[in-house]
């Protein structure tokens, strides 16, 4: 597979996780020459950062049921700081 910045965007989100998991385990066996270790990384990080991309999207669209003095109120989802993987 390509990893042409513009296709990677365009895989879904399982799509690109799949796809992520599978460099992995390639690079993991250890059985890669260097120069395609490389190229591989360098799809995994694109991929990496589709998927964190995608997901902060999400994460924007969510909103929140509470329920506040007996009524069910919508809200923003909030991340909490901790919450952020960073």
């Amino acid at each position: 597979m390509s990893h042409e910045p513009t296709e990677i965007q365009q895989l879904s989100f399982e799509a690109a996780m799949e796809r992520l998991e599978q460099i992995v385990e390639q690079l993991e066996n250890g059985d890669v020459p260097l120069e395609q270790a490389i190229e591989l990384f360098q799809e995994g990080m694109l991929l990496s950062k589709s998927c964190n991309t995608k997901l902060s999207q999400v994460e924007r669209k969510i909103e929140m049921l509470t329920e506040e003095n007996g009524e069910w109120i919508q809200a923003p989802f909030q991340v909490e700081a901790g919450d952020q993987g960073e």
